[in-house]
C-alpha cells in the first residue's frame, strides 16, 4: 500500500513511518510548511502535521487555526479530488474535552475551551461536513497523550524528579489517566489500513487501561529500581504555587499542575470493537515501562 503521511518529522511521524515500512507498505513525507501538492495515486493520507498545544500559553489563537484548521481544509479537498481512498486525520481527545467526567467516548457533546482544541474541532467539522465519495473513507483520529522512547514532556520531567531522589510532591490528588504508546498507535493505524470493512467516523486512540499519577510515579520508580518517595502536602497550598507559577513562569503552572494531577479517562472501546480486538499489545505499564527505561540511556 502506498500511504502519504504529513508531520514525519514529529515523533508520531517518525514513529509511525518506520513502523509501516516495517509492515511493507511505501511511505512517502508531504511537507505542508511551503508550496505542496498530494500525490493524486497514494492510497491513504495520514495527516499528522499540526501546532501542538502550547502549555505555555504565549502563541496566539490565530496560529492554531492556520495550521490545524486551514491546512488540513487545504489537504482534505485535494483528497477529494484524488484517487486516494482513506483519509486519517489526527485531532485530539481535546477537540471535544478539555476535562472529563467518567470516561470520554466518541459521542461526547464536544466543547473545547482552548484556541487548540477549537482549531482541531473546526477541522473536525469541515471533513465532517463534506460529502465522501462512495469509494473513500474518512477517519478522525482522537489520541489522549501519546509516548514512548525519545518522547519528551511531562513524562521526562517525572523521569527527572525521580532520578534525583526528589519526592514527589503531588501525592494528595487522586486521579486517573489514559495514555497511549506509540506502540498501540502504530499497531491501530497498521489494523485499520488493512480493514477494508472499517467504516468511517471518529475513534479514540488509548491504551485499554488508565493510572494515576501516583501510579506513574510508582512506575518511574520501577524503572529505575527506585523506592517510591510520595509526599502528601496540601492540595491548596500546591494550588497557589502554581498560581505563583503563572505569574513568574515558574515550572509548575496552573496548566501543567493540572495536567499532572487531573483524570482524564478515554475509551478506546469503539476502535477495538470495529476491529474485533480484544486488547492492545501494550499495557499501559509495559508502554510507559518502555518509554521511562528509555529515557536511562540518554
Amino acid at each position: 500500500m502506498k500511504i502519504t503521511i504529513t508531520g514525519s518529522s514529529g515523533f508520531v511521524g517518525q514513529n509511525l513511518l518506520t513502523y509501516l515500512e516495517s509492515e511493507n507498505h511505501t511511505v512517502q513525507s508531504l511537507s505542508l510548511r511551503n508550496s505542496w501538492i498530494l500525490d493524486k495515486n497514494t492510497d491513504a493520507v495520514i495527516h499528522l502535521a499540526g501546532k501542538a498545544h502550547d502549555t505555555a500559553n504565549t502563541s496566539a489563537a490565530e496560529d492554531y487555526f492556520k495550521v490545524n484548521t486551514d491546512l488540513t481544509i487545504q489537504l482534505f479537498d485535494d483528497f477529494l479530488s484524488s484517487d486516494c481512498r482513506d483519509f486519517f486525520y489526527f485531532s485530539s481527545v481535546k477537540a471535544t474535552a478539555d476535562s472529563v467526567d467518567g470516561v470520554l467516548d466518541e459521542n461526547h457533546n464536544s466543547d473545547p475551551k482552548t484556541p487548540y482544541g477549537k482549531s482541531k474541532l473546526e477541522a473536525e467539522n469541515y471533513l465532517r461536513s463534506r460529502k465522501l465519495p462512495e469509494n473513500k473513507r474518512l477517519f478522525i483520529i482522537r489520541p489522549c497523550m501519546i509516548h514512548g522512547p525519545g518522547n519528551k514532556g511531562n513524562l521526562n520531567i517525572l523521569y527527572k524528579i525521580v532520578e534525583k531522589g526528589i519526592p514527589w510532591p503531588l501525592a494528595a490528588f487522586e486521579n486517573n489517566r489514559s495514555f497511549l504508546s506509540i506502540d498501540n498507535l502504530n499497531f491501530l493505524i497498521g489494523q485499520m489500513l488493512v480493514n477494508e470493512d472499517l467504516p468511517s467516523g471518529i475513534y479514540n486512540f488509548a491504551d485499554d487501561n488508565g493510572l494515576s499519577t501516583n501510579d506513574l510515579i510508582k512506575t518511574v520508580n520501577k524503572a529505575l529500581d527506585k523506592k517510591s518517595r510520595l509526599w502528601k502536602i496540601s492540595k491548596h497550598l500546591i494550588e497557589k504555587t502554581a498560581i505563583l507559577g503563572d505569574k513568574l513562569k515558574l515550572p509548575l503552572n496552573s496548566e501543567r499542575l493540572k495536567k499532572l494531577t487531573e483524570s482524564y479517562e478515554v475509551s478506546n472501546r469503539k476502535i477495538k470493537s470495529a476491529l474485533e480486538i480484544e486488547k492492545l499489545p501494550l499495557s499501559a505499564e509495559e508502554g510507559l515501562l518502555k518509554t521511562i527505561k528509555s529515557f536511562k540511556t540518554k
